[in-house]
């Protein structure tokens, strides 16, 4: 599958993690069949984790009584993006909201997107984490409380950013967000295809009823007017 596509004069990236029943970790099945009818054709029934490959997490995630996929507008999963490359932090420390000041201010504005990464990548969710070789950001309270008093509309991760190093950290991380509606999108892909650090994303879900979380495919547009910087 082409990571970078053109539409027009626009560029176009992948930013979604490809999903292999026949290696994936987490839960994903799929059972395809002819339907037999009078006019045969094939079905797939999908029998999947909603927080398969790259996903949106949203409210429900975290509390009962909090929005789920299906409550949230779809304007939520979409707009300005900002991709945060941290550099100049020792690895495995806090993305403090000294740091996100000195980076986002003057760039940030009210409703954006901002995806936080670092120099330091490591793809989450494997045997490495929180070993010698996890040198990832980390994010806490402090850093939620920063980006919701500024206003963001969601908040994605790149492979530089670990977003399981310990429940002290990360349960704080998503209530403080999660409480007023900011989804994350989680195991984002291909970042390093980009030719810009602002862009139009687009990540939307299936809206079932129910579902705290769902795969998605999610892409930039690059050049797209009005979402650059």
């Amino acid at each position: 599958m082409e990571a970078v596509t053109m539409l027009n004069s626009l560029r176009v990236v992948d930013l979604s993690k490809p999903l292999d029943p026949a290696t994936e970790t987490r839960r994903c099945h799929l059972r395809r069949f002819n339907t037999g009818g009078p006019i045969p054709d094939f079905h797939t029934d999908m029998d999947i984790t909603t927080h398969l490959g790259t996903h949106v997490e949203c409210p429900y995630h975290h509390r009962e009584d909090w929005p789920g996929v299906e409550d949230m507008p779809l304007d939520s999963f979409m707009g300005r993006v900002l991709h945060l490359v941290i550099d100049d932090a020792e690895p495995y420390t806090y993305i403090t909201p000294a740091l996100l000041d000195k980076h986002l201010t003057g760039w940030l504005r009210e409703g954006d997107i901002v995806i936080l990464d670092s120099i330091y990548p490591l793809e989450p969710f494997t045997a490495k984490t929180n070993t010698a070789e996890d040198k990832r950001l980390l994010v806490n309270g402090d850093t939620a409380r920063w980006l919701l008093q500024h206003r963001v509309k969601a908040v994605g991760f790149g492979d530089g950013v670990s977003i399981e190093n310990r429940n002290e950290d990360v349960c704080p991380f998503h209530d403080v967000l999660l409480a007023e509606k900011v989804p994350f999108i989680e195991v984002l892909k291909n970042l390093d295809k980009l030719t810009t650090d602002t862009f139009f994303m687009s990540f939307v879900p299936l809206p079932i009823k129910g579902l705290d979380s769902c795969p998605v495919r999610a892409y930039a547009i690059e050049g797209l007017p009005g979402f650059g910087r």
